[in-house]
């Protein structure tokens, strides 16, 4: 059976890994925007996979084949954003449902707890 050699082709990807998916893809060219100096955050994916196989039918007829696939996203993120010396992370997108309540389940926690040590002072 002639195949592709595994190797070559992972150092291949992990070559283009290398150059594409290096900080300044992954967390941009910073730009002025008015008194705000914005750096985008964006997400990078990448999967790929390959297989192959030989085999006989009952006729001891023989064939082979392989296949290989690859694919890559790019997720925007959101921008750190700094003015003076604060700084402050704008997401692209707003959680809705069950992520955004688990998003603010610290926020929640704290409150609570405070609350409850408030409670806690008054009644002693």
């Amino acid at each position: 059976m002639k195949t592709t050699n595994v190797d070559e082709v992972l150092s291949k990807v992990t070559e283009f890994l290398k150059t594409e998916a290096r900080t300044e893809t992954v967390v941009g060219n910073e730009f002025k925007l008015g008194e705000f100096t914005c750096v985008p955050v964006i997400r990078v994916g990448l999967g790929f996979g390959y297989g192959g196989g030989e085999g006989e039918d009952a006729k001891h007829a023989h064939g082979e084949g392989s296949g290989a696939g690859a694919g890559i996203g790019v997720d925007p993120l959101g921008f750190l954003v700094t003015k003076g010396s604060e700084i402050s992370f704008v997401p692209t997108r707003v959680s809705k449902g069950l992520s955004a309540a688990f998003e603010k389940m610290p926020d929640v926690l704290e409150k609570f707890l405070a609350a409850k040590e408030t409670e806690h002072v008054v009644a002693n």
